[in-house]
């Protein structure tokens, strides 16, 4: 069979090469005009995000609507960066300078950077730009001031050794600065404002001058009523009269019964006069108010509680502070209320009501909403304390407390354990007798001697000497965070049977959050004449 000549398949492959190019030129156009596209669009971004630049009589200046100095210092290309930078290396080079006793190129340099200083705050005052024409003869004779302080005797090795000792230097004066401050705002936190102790003087010269108040305690600390298990009891161990108040008004006002509620506060002798005086001249709806001084509890002293002997220690303040400065401990446990035994009573509630069955702790900063009488019905399943859980924040897990490299620790907790607060606590004082928590509390206390095992205050050594005997308790019960969070939701707060101020903004400072304050003033006696005429007036 003949083959076809070669001229009749030669039209055929033409018209396949025609279309292949045809497809390929295609292509090529299509994919220029997608770059042509994306660049355009690249190139208006930049133009809507930088601001143009703009060559008028010799000057570079931004084009702007509302100049931002902040925005305009951040900003590479600009001069005022361009000061901002010099003039770190020059107060760098200051600080070498004087350190060799080289006064006079100090002093050059500390001219020209005030002179910058000047520059920058007329620019922002005014709104203006940073202009070449001004900025540039600054900037030059700068630099040159900064090449003779590198020319004079300062190499590389030198600048950085000197830099880094005054950065270790600065960062130790800083630390030590953290820890004094806090600790001084603490104690001016504890301390009672001026109005208020206009409140206490006026009550302590009631006590002293009316009888009458005399006759109507005797008559209270003989009443029945504060042994009989048959009521519901309530503790409180404060030196602040108004907190107190509040919580004991609070309490008796949304209750059913009032007249069934008992109220067993322990105070201080300078405050014991004042806290007698006011209880026993208020009316608090039936309810009774037992008050003590604990410098009448005699058994607790420094042969039985280890607490007590380290507070009447000399020195125990800067013990404390050099303890958390070698201890790492957080200045928030500096507070100078765990410095006062009155904090620490918690740990003695069953010897100091032994015929107690079960019994409510209130700290002073809190506010009840709700009736706490369900408490003393509630199953705590053996355990001695109830309370609610706070490990829903990372902070308040045990390795948070405690230092787990010691062995003492690690074998017998859980690392990973979660917290719980005071402030409202529920005792099963029967099982506390039982399982002698008191006695776990000083063991703890003794091993912590040193302050190496646990952080400063009472919660760390509650969750050790309640680890095991705690019942969780639903959180509506108690709704933290009011002395330091200005973001609690208000249906957990509404929601609340107590809500605690703990932090340091309490609400009966002034720089307490505004926020939450009414929740304390509506239980506060408003109309009583001494706090008309010392915190009206």
């Amino acid at each position: 069979m003949r083959r076809r000549a070669a001229e009749y398949r030669r039209p055929g492959r033409r018209r396949v090469s025609i279309w292949i190019w045809v497809g390929l030129i295609g292509l090529f156009c299509i994919g220029g005009f997608i770059l042509l596209a994306v660049k355009q669009n690249q190139e208006y971004h930049q133009d809507q995000q930088h601001p143009i630049l703009v060559r008028n009589d010799g000057t570079l200046q931004y084009s702007h609507d509302n100049l931002n100095i902040t925005k305009e210092t951040t900003t590479a290309n600009s001069y005022a960066r361009q000061l901002l930078d010099q003039m770190t290396l020059a107060k760098a080079y200051i600080v070498i300078a004087k350190e060799h006793n080289n006064h006079h190129p100090a002093w050059e340099l500390t001219s020209k950077i005030r002179s910058c200083q000047f520059l920058l705050s007329k620019a922002a005052m005014r709104d203006t730009p940073m202009t070449q024409n001004k900025a540039e003869p600054l900037i030059k004779s700068l630099s040159t001031l900064i090449f003779k302080a590198q020319d004079a005797h300062y190499d590389i090795a030198t600048t950085i050794m000197t830099m880094k000792s005054h950065i270790q230097a600065l960062e130790e004066r800083a630390n030590a600065a953290t820890v004094q401050s806090t600790y001084f705002g603490q104690l001016g936190v504890e301390s009672v404002p001026k109005n208020l102790h206009c409140v206490n003087v006026k009550l302590l010269s009631s006590w002293l001058t009316v009888k009458n108040l005399h006759e109507v305690t005797n008559e209270i600390k003989n009443s029945p009523r504060l042994v009989d298990n048959n009521f519901y009891h309530f503790c409180i161990f404060s030196d602040n009269l108004l907190a107190v108040s509040a919580v004991v008004n609070s309490t008796v006002s949304n209750t059913d019964h009032p007249k069934q509620l008992v109220f067993h506060i322990v105070t201080n002798e300078p405050n014991y006069g004042a806290m007698q005086a006011w209880f026993v001249s208020n009316d608090f709806k039936g309810s009774i108010i037992e008050v003590q001084k604990v410098e009448d509890f005699t058994w607790l002293n420094a042969s039985y509680s280890p607490i007590v002997k380290k507070l009447t220690e000399t020195g125990i303040q800067e013990y404390d502070l050099e303890q958390s400065r070698d201890s790492n401990n957080e200045p928030k446990f500096l507070n100078p209320k765990y410095q006062s035994l009155l904090n620490h009573l918690r740990f003695y509630i069953p010897e100091i009501y032994p015929h107690l069955e079960k019994i409510v702790f209130l700290d002073d900063d809190v506010v009840v909403q709700k009736d706490l009488t369900p408490l003393f019905s509630l199953d705590l399943h053996g355990n001695v304390n109830g309370a609610v859980e706070t490990c829903l924040e990372a902070f308040h897990r045990f390795y948070k407390y405690f230092n787990f490299k010691n062995p003492i620790l690690s074998s017998k907790f859980d690392p990973q354990a979660c917290g719980w607060a005071f402030g409202l606590n529920v005792f099963d004082l029967v099982a506390w007798r039982n399982a002698k928590v008191t006695d776990v509390y000083h063991y703890w206390q003794e091993q912590n001697s040193d302050g190496s095992l646990l952080k400063l205050g009472t919660l760390p050594v509650g969750l050790l000497a309640f680890y095991g005997r705690t019942e969780p308790l639903d959180r509506r019960w108690h709704v933290l965070g009011l002395g330091y969070d200005v973001n609690i939701d208000n249906r957990l707060i509404e929601s609340a049977a107590v809500v605690h101020y703990n932090g340091n903004l309490k609400p009966w400072l002034k720089f307490g959050i505004g926020r939450y304050r009414s929740l304390w003033e509506r239980y506060v006696n408003q109309t009583h004449p001494y706090i008309i005429d010392c915190v009206t007036n």
